[in-house]
């Protein structure tokens, strides 16, 4: 069984009160003596197996310890089953995780890392109820997908707001059921509409007191940011309303005995600082698994999700559809990430947890992320961004406007006023038992560095091993994704290994500061135009905090005719950094206007970001702005950009959808 790169999983352990000597081929007959169809008329051939996933919740439910929290239903099901402490997802945003979870690989392996990208499936890779309807499940998803790859043929039985598995033609038949309540989703906290339709059931006793609540200290405490705290509450009320209509009709069916119940949200909170982002507010999600007392009798089940259990393991989000597998006593996948938790034959528990941040719509940030039980490591590969850069869409939630109101008043708490820092430290260490919101950067404590030097190793070993397409530039995956057919396929040529060395080692130096200039300057001529890329962004990082970088303008100058368009813009972004933008103007401006959609993309960005330097480009500004083909579909991030951009030069505030 390969789920893991070895360093992730270690020697697997034998699943609790499993004899250790039972080799592979006598527990495939166990399992398939279990599970073959009509062997117990009594008993279903497999366990149904049903998901109930939430969008944009952090683990604010009562079983969690909350106590505002009005959630009896999930309550309830805690006691029935396994709470676990310590789940995370992959990313702080829904289609990227999403992406995860149904294929088993990180979305920084399957490039569907940048949220609102398409990716193509390798055809030797298939999402995971694939696997379930080849062994006879019937599978159904109730409604969203959001996978950012074309669902290929065969996964789904149905996949609509009408999919149910009651809609099975044969009553025996196992399923396994999705349905997604997406009432909690950002939309429904900034949203008055959505808000009040999705809660408008609640009575006045699960109602919220919005002046009761105790708001995060990174967040204004106003009445604006009361209201928004206040609603997502109310709203996760809802859901568990919705909760328990599920497993209701469970009961009604008579199959809640024979039926495995997952609940889990697909990240952290819809607000600021949290979603989108990868600290714990971000990507700690709640999770609650209940295996009814019949199957639990099971050997291969044995001892597992006993009712009120409180599993600390560490779980991924990306380990979900390994263990339904297993569940279903199906083997997993060699290319699969992910490891299961339940069922037999289980691997050593994880020792770390990882997340990945790429664009967020029209914004590029790349941070990495690891996290152990006790502490967590980011990675920022681009420190000169801003925490909170202009995103069109989280711009529009009531706290977001609140955040940049109380902060233009300079009245924001000292933990809210550190995350407008118009530049983000390389590393970032947090004691996440002593420092739960994770405010205190221990990067720099000495005491801290043998923790600092592990995660940073774990880091770049799971960067290297699950072969991280997001540290190439979007468009180049573009361009090397057309010719190989999937972006999984980029890190995995014949001398992908060698080359995946190359690119962590160059992407990481790209942050490391001066220290890392003459490695930068070697990258320049490199024969990769992702080498080179990184070479002159790394020397634009240097260029904006220190001379030494303005020594290499030449080098610079040279790239502006590289064949590469992204190798182009960087070294234009570079010559702008240590102040010559003279010639670096007209290559951003014309790759503004005629490159292709995240050339274009990439331009704008590099326009926006240096402010006056920009003022002799705004007639071309306008230009793109008015220049919209293909609007909807590849052009709208380019144009929010560019707004912005011409927002700030000329003091206007036009909106853009």
């Amino acid at each position: 069984m390969h789920c893991l790169p070895h360093f992730a999983r270690r020697r697997p352990a034998p699943a609790p009160r499993v004899v250790a000597t039972v080799v592979a081929a006598v527990f495939a007959a166990v399992v398939g003596s279990v599970f073959c169809a009509g062997a117990n008329a009594a008993e279903p051939a497999r366990p149904n197996i049903l998901w109930l996933s939430c969008e944009d919740i952090s683990p604010h439910l009562g079983c969690y310890g909350d106590a505002h929290a009005k959630t009896p239903i999930l309550d309830r099901l805690a006691t029935q089953g396994v709470r676990y402490s310590h789940a995370f997802t992959t990313a702080g945003v829904c289609a990227p995780c999403r992406s995860g979870i149904i294929s088993g690989l990180y979305q920084t392996s399957l490039g569907t890392h940048h949220m609102r990208c398409n990716a193509v499936l390798p055809p030797d890779i298939k999402p995971f109820p694939a696997y379930l309807r080849d062994a006879g499940y019937y599978c159904t998803n109730n409604s969203k997908q959001d996978y950012q790859f074309k669902t290929p043929r065969g996964v789904w039985d149905e996949s609509s707001g009408k999919a149910h598995w009651r809609n099975r033609q044969r009553k025996d038949q196992p399923f396994f059921a999705v349905f997604n309540f997406t009432g909690c989703h950002e939309s429904g906290i900034a949203g008055r509409a959505k808000y009040e339709s999705v809660t408008k059931q609640l009575r006045d006793d699960e109602r919220q007191d919005a002046a009761a609540l105790k708001l995060p200290p990174y967040y204004p405490d106003t009445p604006v940011v009361r209201e928004d705290w206040k609603r997502n509450y109310e709203l996760i009320t809802a859901m568990d309303h919705w909760a328990g209509g599920l497993l209701h009709q469970l009961e009604e069916d008579g199959l809640a005995e024979q039926t495995i119940v997952f609940f889990w949200s697909d990240h952290g909170v819809g607000l600021p600082r949290a979603k989108r982002w990868l600290y714990d507010s971000g990507t700690h999600i709640p999770l609650i698994v209940r295996i009814p007392a019949e199957l639990r009798k099971r050997e291969e089940l044995s001892g597992q999700a006993e009712p009120g259990a409180v599993s600390h393991q560490l779980v991924s989000s990306v380990d979900f559809g390994a263990t339904v597998l297993r569940l279903a006593g199906l083997a997993v996948p060699d290319h699969m990430q992910g490891q299961p938790f339940l069922g037999a034959d289980l691997p050593e528990p994880r020792r770390y947890v990882y997340g990945g941040r790429d664009r967020m719509d029209e914004r590029y940030d790349i941070i990495r992320m690891v996290r152990n039980h006790r502490f967590k490591y980011l990675r920022n590969y681009e420190p000169l961004k801003a925490y909170y850069q202009y995103i069109n869409t989280a711009e529009k939630g009531a706290t977001m406007r609140e955040l940049r109101r109380v902060h233009e008043a300079g009245q924001l708490p000292a933990a809210a006023e550190q995350f407008f820092a118009t530049r983000k430290p390389t590393e970032e260490l947090y004691d996440c038992e002593a420092d739960p919101h994770e405010l205190n950067n221990l990067a720099n404590d000495p005491q801290y560095q043998d923790v600092l030097v592990e995660l940073r190793r774990a880091h770049r070993e799971w960067s290297k091993a699950t072969k991280d397409v997001g540290l190439i530039p979007e468009p180049i995956i573009a361009e090397r994704e057309e010719q190989l057919g999937s972006r999984y396929g980029l890190l995995r040529q014949p001398d992908g290994d060698t080359y995946n060395e190359q690119l962590v080692a160059i992407a990481t130096a790209a942050s490391e500061g001066p220290t890392a200039l003459p490695q930068l300057a070697r990258a320049l001529t490199h024969e990769d135009s992702v080498i080179r890329f990184w070479g002159a962004t790394g020397l634009g990082n240097i260029g904006n905090v220190d001379k030494s970088a303005g020594q290499h303008a030449e080098a610079l100058r040279a790239l502006l005719t590289d064949p590469s368009a992204a190798v182009r813009i960087a070294a234009a972004r570079a010559l702008c950094q240590i102040q010559q933008p003279q010639q670096a103007l007209p290559v951003l401006t014309r790759e503004l206007l005629t490159g292709a959609q995240w050339e274009r993309l990439h331009a704008a960005i590099v326009l926006d970001e240096i402010d006056e330097q920009a003022r002799p480009a705004i007639a071309e500004l306008k230009k793109a702005l008015a220049y919209q083909p293909g609007f909807h579909s590849d052009g709208k991030y380019r144009v929010r950009v560019v707004n912005r951009a011409l927002n700030e030069l000329l003091g206007t505030d036009h909106q853009v959808p």
